[in-house]
């Protein structure tokens, strides 16, 4: 609830900053500033999601991985984001069971375990990276019998003593200078973990470094599935095609006002309503041809509008917006097109667009 809060107040400024910059002079100055502003704005979105990540409600799309070849090809991007200073060793054998997480998630969760390292050393030392596939007899960390490959990042740092090893996945605990740590890395992996089926467990003691496990359930052994990945905003083609007449919905007149801003600079009719109850009577009185909700609102939220809807109008494309990372369980099951917020102007109309293509 509080990260939706905050989704709905960063949307706001987000969603306000990127339409001054398009009607702002081309004076760098004012362009920077504006942008310094974008770029404070969209950490605090990135907070937010770690900390949907720690509460394990963040939208993981998950599919079957080969863990060897994710970390393979990271290789590049670590050693460049470690230093030179930093000695960088890693064991993979040739043949090691697929999990299934998200992707994108578990490359994070690695750059931020190496990050770690990397500061516990003091940014001087040696990381070795080893995944390997063990199997549980019993119970243990936590963890059901069965199969699973477990990734090891250990370091050569300082380590940690008992007190600071219980805390240390706790949100917003760090042991690092004021402004050099929010707290939310290690939260974020345990996260992950935990909702693709597995845990976190760290082995660490002073002196002697410290070792960071994420033990993720082995698949079955089965041909290889082709990665399905989402495409990214800007890999969408933009499409120039007739205006839309768009009805958007939000009972946070902030976002209302900054989501129609987006619209309508893109050259689309809108209509705004504060309520589920509102959009329905203009429903019945204009011509609408795309619907944009907000999920959360009182009494009638978007989802149970959009079942209603549909319920009248099953050929109206209608995009879910949500600053919750998931959807309740009672939702009605409508496969319904989703945002997350806080979004960009591009990541908006690429929303419409794609749903435009999938009902023509």
């Amino acid at each position: 609830g509080i990260a939706h809060d905050f989704n709905n107040l960063l949307m706001a400024v987000l969603g306000s900053l990127e339409l001054l910059r398009r009607r702002m002079p081309a004076d760098p100055a004012l362009l920077r500033l504006v942008d310094n502003a974008r770029a404070g704005a969209e950490r605090g979105a990135s907070l937010t999601a770690r900390m949907l990540s720690f509460a394990r409600k963040q939208e993981l799309h998950k599919t079957p991985i080969d863990l060897r070849q994710l970390i393979q090809g990271m290789q590049a991007l670590l050693l460049s984001s470690l230093g030179p200073t930093i000695q960088l060793e890693v064991e993979l054998p040739q043949r090691l069971a697929r999990v299934k997480t998200d992707p994108n998630q578990l490359e994070t969760a690695l750059l931020n375990l190496a990050a770690n390292a990397r500061d516990a050393m003091a940014g001087e030392g040696r990381i070795l990276i080893v995944a390997e596939q063990v199997t549980l007899p019993g119970e243990q960390h936590g963890l059901a019998a069965g199969r699973y490959v477990r990734l090891n990042v250990s370091d050569s740092g300082t380590g940690m003593d008992e007190t600071t090893l219980k805390r240390a996945v706790e949100p917003f605990f760090t042991t690092k200078g004021v402004g050099k740590g929010t707290g939310l890395g290690l939260s974020m992996v345990h996260g992950l973990a935990e909702q693709s089926g597995g845990r976190l467990v760290l082995r660490s003691s002073p002196g002697a470094g410290t070792t960071a496990q994420i033990w993720l359930p082995a698949l079955e052994d089965e041909p290889a599935a082709e990665p399905t990945h989402s495409p990214l905003p800007h890999d969408l083609p933009r499409r120039t095609t007739r205006p839309l007449s768009v009805l958007a919905v939000d009972d946070d007149e902030l976002v209302l006002f900054g989501t129609a801003g987006m619209l309508e600079a893109a050259g689309h009719h809108v209509l705004t309503a504060r309520s589920a109850a509102q959009a329905l009577e203009l429903l019945q009185v204009a011509k609408i041809d795309m619907l944009v909700t907000d999920h959360a609102m009182p009494l009638m939220s978007g989802a149970q509008l959009a079942a209603e809807v549909r319920a009248s109008r099953p050929e109206l494309p209608i995009l879910l917006v949500s600053g919750y990372a998931e959807l309740p369980s009672a939702t009605p099951a409508l496969p319904l097109q989703r945002l997350a917020k806080p979004f960009t102007q591009d990541q908006l109309l690429d929303a419409v667009e794609q749903l435009r293509a999938d009902v023509c």
